[in-house]
Formats: C-alpha cells, sequence, structure tokens
C-alpha cells in the first residue's frame, strides 16, 4: 500500500511539472488506483515551533472532520520537532486538504503536506543485526 501511495504522490506532483493539468488517459488507471488506496493520514512538515495541536486541527477542518491532529515533540525537551499529523474521516477529505494546504503558510513558515507513510522497524544497521560492527575483535584484556 506504501507503493501505491508514493506513485499517487509522485504523479500528483509530476503532473503540474510536465506541463499537464490531468493525467494523460494512459495513466489514469494507475493514478487511480493510487489514490484510491491512499491513507486518510497526513503527514504536514516545515511547521513553525509555536505551532499547537489546536492551530493544526483548526487550519485543516475547514477541508474535512479531524479526528486527530498532533504535532511531535521532542521527547526529551517537549518542544515541537517541526512537524506533526492530521487525520480525517476520509480519504477524500485528506485529498482535499493535501492539494489546498500543500505549500501553503501557516504560523509564518511554508508547510510541506503529503501522505504519512508507515514507520520502518527502528533498526537500519549495515548487517542488520547488533552488534555486527563487533565481530573479529579480540579482547586483550586476557
Amino acid at each position: 500500500m506504501a507503493f501505491t501511495r508514493g506513485m499517487g504522490g509522485f504523479l500528483r506532483r509530476m503532473l503540474p511539472e510536465c506541463g499537464l493539468t490531468a493525467a494523460p488517459k494512459s495513466f489514469l488507471p494507475l493514478y487511480e488506483t493510487a489514490r484510491s488506496m491512499s491513507s486518510s493520514k497526513l503527514f504536514i512538515g516545515g511547521l513553525s515551533w509555536e505551532t499547537k495541536d489546536e492551530t493544526l486541527e483548526a487550519a485543516f477542518s475547514s477541508y474535512g472532520v479531524v479526528t486527530e491532529a498532533k504535532i511531535i515533540t521532542d521527547r526529551d525537551t517537549g518542544r515541537s520537532r517541526g512537524f506533526g499529523f492530521v487525520s480525517f474521516t476520509s480519504d477524500q477529505d485528506a485529498e482535499a486538504a493535501l492539494q489546498a494546504m500543500d505549500g501553503r503558510e501557516l504560523g509564518g513558515r511554508t508547510v510541506r503536506v503529503d501522505y504519512a507513510t508507515e514507520r520502518g522497524s527502528g533498526f537500519s544497521g549495515a548487517s542488520g543485526r547488533f552488534g555486527a560492527g563487533d565481530r573479529g575483535r579480540q579482547d586483550d584484556s586476557n
């Protein structure tokens, strides 16, 4: 599903760059499939440090029913990390908000809006294992 969401976003961004206002008919099946599988949760990046959950919800609520608006904060300091998420009750509301708010100003900053993607497993070391860099070391303390 992440692939189709990504393809939908890619096609949506590429159409204007190619001088097109709509997808060519040959792209429509792929575009519509990707669009129909899109999420109702949006990623909002480039937020000002002062933006609060309530401000985010108010900015996006005119495009549909917002079920959650959350600014992500640093766990140690509690300060905003400059991004957040907005969830809608429907994919259509999320699409409308994405189209309207991407590249717009919010709190004095231009924000980037895209579909939220699932987070990875959390560890992506070169070998995929903890301690792999220690192989082959000898303990000289003996």
